[in-house]
């Protein structure tokens, strides 16, 4: 599918979907848990459709009602896995997650996917498994096949490159046969952690959790029994993120997001401060923020530990008067795309220079121009280049916008109910 977004002038109220990320980590702890869970305002995102089935293929019973699931796990906690086959479809955090608590199973299991995710990089999870009892082969991606059980220990892993796979561990060694130290060098993504032990606490599960300089140590009991209950899911600060840049280049009088107060850390709450650095007023409201149309100020970020804001701060920069700077570029490699490489080159289509310079992306602001952008399969890409044409001075076309529903599947109703002019080109 194409879409065609044209300038436009945004107003009104936006109500922000739920987390993905948060969504996929209930459904997880749900899965293993001691007695059903009832999870409201879940994400419809394909991510979280494909955490959904995962953890059905892993044992769990899956009831959708019209305003929550109910998760009703396998007995003891431990997945009873109803295939030889787990397919996390193109979702990282399902693959890297979901793969230390397949292992708890005493069965071998053909971990796979599909899409840009079989070119992802996979072989901190093949290592770490296999130094904690897991028979399965290096692989460097997807697919491969492990053969469990966990059963706990001591591991060391590099933090630098993604927490996805931590995420996974910190949920799945509660339940192993032996206690587990977990020590983690030069953490990145630190926010997504965060969440993670939020989740556990949320579960009554136990864990401590030692900082000292780049060592992060997490000690965790073994064979627990996580509870289940009633749970809400809060809104996405990373839709929350695409929608307030939106309204801070095209919102007259002005846009109103809500829907993003909530009790776990996202990494992607960061926008606010970034707004902040780039000369924004936003104005809380009692159900949100608001924030109106203004010339951003040239700005510098250190976006190590919020990647995904990358794509949706780079447009942002496109329409400030002096070049901005973005700083933790190495981040982007492994996303849906060569997330640095693919805003080089489409941003470029639409007039805008960004060069690299190291580790840091430079944004040089200038006049947009009539394109067609391809986003590689990558969701915020999509975002990113609907912010573009929403916000220049000529229209932008984006092929394969279907693939927004990977985070945000309504992306495109939502900015027309606000405002936003599209159009699908036959």
């Amino acid at each position: 599918m194409i879409l065609r977004v044209t300038p436009s002038t945004l107003s009104g109220d936006i109500a922000v979907p739920p987390s993905k990320s948060l969504s996929a980590r209930f459904i997880a702890a749900s899965l293993l848990a001691d007695s059903p869970s009832m999870i409201h305002g879940i994400s419809e995102s394909d991510d979280t459709t494909s955490a959904l089935e995962m953890a059905a293929v892993l044992g769990a019973e899956i009831e959708l009602g019209k305003e929550a699931i109910r998760i009703t796990p396998t007995p003891g906690g431990i997945p009873r896995p109803r295939s030889k086959e787990l397919n996390a479809g193109e979702s990282g955090l399902a693959a890297r997650m979901f793969a230390p608590i397949a292992a708890l199973a005493n069965t071998s299991i053909l971990l796979t996917g599909k899409g840009t995710l079989l070119s992802r990089p996979i072989e901190m999870v093949t290592d770490g498994l296999h130094k904690l009892g897991v028979s399965c082969a290096a692989s460097l991606s997807l697919p491969f096949e492990l053969e469990g059980p966990l059963v706990g220990g001591e591991i060391h892993l590099d933090g630098s490159a993604s927490s996805q796979f931590l995420t996974g561990l910190l949920l799945a060694l509660p339940y192993a046969e032996n206690d587990s130290k977990v020590t983690v060098k030069s953490l990145t993504s630190r926010p997504y952690i965060d969440m993670t032990l939020e989740v556990l606490r949320t579960f009554d599960l136990d864990y401590t959790h030692d900082i000292s300089e780049e060592i992060d140590v997490f000690h965790i009991p073994s064979c627990q029994s996580g509870r289940g209950g009633n749970y809400s899911i809060d809104g996405d600060w990373s839709a929350a993120a695409t929608l307030l840049v939106l309204g801070a280049l095209c919102a007259q009088p002005d846009l109103e997001v809500t829907g993003i107060r909530g009790d776990f850390t996202q990494a992607d709450s960061g926008i606010k401060g970034a707004l902040l650095f780039a000369g924004y007023h936003i104005l809380g409201t009692d159900e949100g923020l608001s924030i109106k149309k203004k010339q951003p100020r040239a700005f510098n970020l250190d976006l190590t530990n919020a990647p995904d804001l990358f794509p949706v701060l780079a447009a942002l920069a496109c329409f400030s008067n002096k070049p901005s700077r973005l700083s933790g570029a190495h981040r982007l490699v492994g996303k849906e795309s060569d997330r640095a490489s693919v805003l080089i080159s489409e941003f470029a289509k639409a007039g805008i220079t960004i060069e690299r310079d190291k580790d840091d992306l430079i944004v040089h602001p200038g006049k947009t121009k009539a394109c067609r952008i391809n986003p590689h399969g990558d969701h915020r890409i999509v975002m990113a280049a609907a912010i573009l044409g929403c916000a220049g001075g000529a229209e932008v076309e984006i092929l394969n916008a279907e693939c927004v529903a990977k985070s945000y599947p309504t992306f495109f109703d939502d900015l027309a109910s606000i405002g936003g002019i599209i159009q699908e080109v036959k």
